[in-house]
């Protein structure tokens, strides 16, 4: 079985109002989105994906990393899950290990232990709470919606009983707006 991830980074980011995307914003010794693709390198999964839209991020896309473009991204993060999944699939991939680009706080750690656990439905608790990243295994990617800001989660809800909850550590902070970033920077 392989496993990718997919960082998902497609959004408009409108509730940022920042000089500059959110993904693109300065944090700490990088940018917002360089913290999500590094950690989700250094899980050594089978591949990573970064599906983009609103914003470009050639520049900020290291080597190795698959960039997927999703035209449809006005539509919804739905949109952007189904064309990380169908990139992996199309590459081989058995199951996705899906995380948000807003989330820097977001350690290797994390995607390695969902991407490890059994089952095709994990998500990562964080003090008992449910947040990226989450592992979709192929019999659930046909579940996913079409369209909408409701991706794995939706799936969740329709399947409970196939939901394995994996303690992680880290913050799954989003940073959605300025202060968001200031408050952890």
């Amino acid at each position: 079985m392989t496993v990718a991830a997919v960082v998902l980074a497609a959004g408009a980011g409108t509730r940022f109002g920042g000089e500059t995307h959110k993904l693109r914003a300065p944090f700490r010794d990088k940018t917002v989105v360089r913290h999500a693709l590094d950690a989700a390198m250094a899980a050594n999964l089978d591949g990573v994906y970064v599906v983009t839209g609103a914003v470009e991020l050639l520049d900020l896309v290291p080597d190795g990393v698959v960039l997927v473009q999703n035209h449809s991204w006005a539509l919804g993060q739905a949109t952007s899950l189904r064309v990380g999944v169908f990139a992996a699939e199309h590459d081989g991939h058995d199951a996705v290990v899906v995380g948000l680009g807003d989330q820097p706080l977001v350690g290797a750690e994390s995607w390695r232990a969902v991407a490890e656990a059994q089952g095709d439905l994990v998500t990562a608790l964080y003090r008992g709470r449910r947040s990226p990243p989450v592992k979709l295994g192929a019999a659930v990617w046909p579940l996913l919606p079409t369209s909408g800001d409701a991706g794995a989660r939706m799936v969740m809800r329709m399947r409970p009983e196939q939901v394995v909850e994996v303690s992680c550590s880290g913050e799954p902070v989003d940073f959605d707006t300025v202060e968001d970033l200031a408050a952890w920077s």
